[in-house]
């Protein structure tokens, strides 16, 4: 199915046109915008700035959102899932954020992820909001009067996606402070709770994103011995990231989970190394490939590729991530959503990254975010792109 890319008639902020991203996509029921911070077009300095703080970004954020939504005759009620990624002074008022979420959704409650980035691409923006709509069920009777403003897990067109898990026990307090494995053991106990009144198992889950603080990198290896037990044999596509910290600030990692009621079908372009890993370098779910993160490495030998060189990695990311969809008998036409997570590193370079993405990728170009993370998970790599297609 052709995407239709949906542009407002009028977007005050800024002219979207000059962007290598749309604003948003829609595709049948599926609907995926870009992230949207507070940004607009300063004419005194003819400049993009960000004005305001924690809820007056909030509020213009979902005001821009709306004004998206609208224009493929969908509203802030079909919206099913929220990502909200904070920075690290954003996450200090993050009540405030919750109040603008509260107010601009009703009585709607999607699941909401929360991502603690290292900082955003506007250096004032404390918070960047991404939205899915669709054809959203109620939240499920066993998670009523969980949150006024969020539920745990929403389900949408044969999808479930959850909010973020952590490893909190039912008071709230850590599981296991400082052990990084038993943590991701807990956060896979809790996820396949929220997944059982689904009537769906770990089984059924196309997409884990691992967010972890620095202080779990070194025992982050461990983790794959849980992935083994829980989620074989067809293994998730997957993305993990370092950051700053996570959405509690003493757990050491959480997973943001995607599940499918569609049968799954693990993609791989003839990759030798994944047959020792625990994800897939994507996963098939009806007419839906969701895509792991890809950074700039040899996907049969390991060794990795330009490094240090940001717009060469990037070309070499999205060319393995084309490979990915070409598998499936796709091609860019069929690429709709990407994430950039970049490193500090990346940033004097990082524009250059929009000319590789119009000259490897197809109008309507794919919804995207670009976030700071603290690092990837090897020192060389300057720029991760997690992605997702939609298949004819």
């Amino acid at each position: 199915m052709k995407p239709q890319a949906l542009k407002p008639p009028s977007f005050r902020w800024f002219d979207y046109s000059r962007y290598s991203f749309s604003l948003g996509l829609k595709a049948g029921e599926h609907t995926i915008l870009s992230g949207h911070s507070a940004s607009e077009y300063d004419s005194q300095t003819r400049a993009i700035v960000v004005k305001g703080g924690m809820a007056e970004q909030s509020r213009t954020a979902w005001t821009k959102i709306a004004t998206i939504l609208e224009v493929g005759g969908q509203s802030l009620a079909d919206v099913v899932r929220v990502v909200e990624y904070v920075t690290p002074a954003g996450i200090e008022r993050y009540a405030e954020a919750a109040g603008a979420r509260a107010e601009a959704l009703g009585a709607n409650r999607p699941a909401l992820n929360t991502v603690v980035v290292n900082s955003l691409l506007r250096p004032q923006a404390l918070i960047e909001i991404e939205v899915t709509a669709g054809r959203g069920e109620p939240p499920h009777a066993a998670q009523a009067g969980t949150s006024p403003a969020w539920a745990p897990a929403r389900a949408s067109d044969g999808l479930v996606y959850l909010s973020s898990v952590l490893p909190l026990d039912e008071a709230g307090s850590v599981v296991a402070p400082g052990d990084v494995t038993a943590q991701i053991r807990a956060i896979f106990a809790r996820a396949a709770r929220i997944l059982d009144a689904f009537e769906l198992g770990m089984s059924d889950i196309v997409k884990t994103v691992d967010y972890l603080t620095p202080a779990a990198l070194p025992a982050y290896k461990g983790t794959a011995q849980v992935r083994r037990e829980v989620l074989a044999p067809v293994f998730p596509a997957a993305t993990g990231i370092i950051m700053p910290r996570v959405a509690h600030s003493g757990a050491m990692i959480q997973v943001d989970c995607i599940a499918s009621r569609y049968p799954r079908a693990a993609i791989n372009p003839g990759w030798d190394s994944y047959a020792q890993l625990t994800y897939s370098p994507a996963i098939r779910a009806g007419k839906l490939l969701f895509i792991s993160g890809h950074a700039a490495i040899d996907p049969n030998s390991g060794r990795s590729i330009h490094a240090g060189d940001v717009v060469e990695q990037a070309a070499y990311v999205y060319d393995k991530i084309l490979q990915v969809v070409g598998a499936t008998g796709g091609s860019a036409d069929n690429l709709v959503k990407t994430i950039e997570y970049v490193t500090p590193a990346a940033l004097p370079r990082y524009r250059e990254v929009g000319g590789v993405r119009t000259r490897m990728l197809r109008e309507p170009l794919p919804a995207s975010t670009g976030v700071v993370c603290e690092t990837l998970l090897r020192p060389e790599f300057q720029i991760e792109v997690d992605s997702l297609a939609i298949l004819d």
